[in-house]
């Protein structure tokens, strides 16, 4: 159902990235013909796992409705809460893919490119199922969602996430207040040691504000697009799978058994440059001191 509610709004994610290349033309180098065309190569490698992946643990879903805790039938009510529910456990998908790792390896492909456009929210990575992006939805159908509602959600979730995909767009008043815009998901994609590693929100922002994680975008501090450690690639196979390889080969280097697994399940701090190595040192610093304080 997910592939089949994204396909459906592909003519308008299309028209919307037709309308902003033609926005652009002339004024700023937003889109390049090659970036473009590795998004939508991304896109299409992208669908085709997603399918095979849902087939093959919606099976999972429904075992675990079977146990659900809540008899939570389709209603205005329940989708709202469903809605909100999905978009937390987002939030939580969304940060693991930053801090660990394993998961980084699937999601520093859609953070590869130094451009933000509408086409960036094509850039993604087959490997998510392998990375473990559907565990995350799990909680969703032992607490008595439907399945079949939760990968609609999803799709949904997904769907309004390509409308912050822009620079087009400046800051949008009160809603910034409440909602993921396009002025917060610039800072995320943004690889300023300011930036790095903040504004993890799918719809909601509030959870970012809840659990540390905001940072606005400030004029003084332009975005600087793209990943630290850079891949100079516009191949889809090299971005696809560039990290994995990388990481790897770390842990394949003689060292404590220990020391590999830190490589695949640590933080994936060694991906970046030693330019981001003092903020985020600074961070870690701050917020031990936080707590002890």
């Amino acid at each position: 159902m997910e592939r089949w509610i994204l396909l459906g709004m592909a003519p308008v994610f299309l028209g919307f990235v037709i309308w902003e290349a033609w926005y652009w033309h002339g004024k700023r180098a937003v889109y390049t013909l090659r970036d473009t065309l590795s998004n939508a190569a991304l896109a299409l490698m992208h669908q085709g796992a997603d399918a095979v992946a849902w087939l093959l643990v919606i099976g999972i879903y429904y075992a675990i409705y079977q146990h659900r805790l809540f008899d939570l039938p389709a209603s205005a009510w329940t989708i709202v809460a469903l809605f909100v529910a999905q978009d937390f456990f987002y939030y939580w998908f969304h940060r693991a893919h930053h801090r660990i790792r394993w998961m980084w390896a699937s999601h520093v492909t859609h953070h590869s490119s130094e451009r933000l456009n509408f086409s960036t929210a094509f850039r993604q990575s087959l490997t998510y199922p392998v990375s473990g992006m559907w565990i995350f939805w799990l909680p969703l159908a032992w607490l008595g969602f439907e399945p079949k509602n939760i990968v609609a959600v999803v799709a949904i979730n997904l769907g309004f996430q390509f409308f912050v995909h822009t620079e087009t767009v400046g800051k949008l008043g009160w809603l910034e207040y409440v909602f993921n815009t396009p002025s917060h998901h610039r800072v995320h994609h943004a690889r300023n040691p300011k930036y790095i590693d903040r504004n993890y929100a799918g719809v909601l922002i509030i959870w970012d504000k809840l659990f540390g994680s905001f940072v606005e975008e400030d004029e003084a501090v332009p975005c600087d697009y793209g990943i630290v450690k850079p891949i100079h690639s516009h191949n889809p196979i090299t971005l696809t799978f560039h990290e994995w390889v990388a990481m790897f080969t770390d842990a394949a280097r003689p060292q404590p058994l220990l020391s590999r697994l830190k490589q695949m399940f640590g933080p994936p701090e060694r991906a970046y440059s030693e330019v981001a190595q003092p903020a985020l040192s600074m961070r870690v610093e701050d917020e031990e001191a936080k707590i002890s304080g």
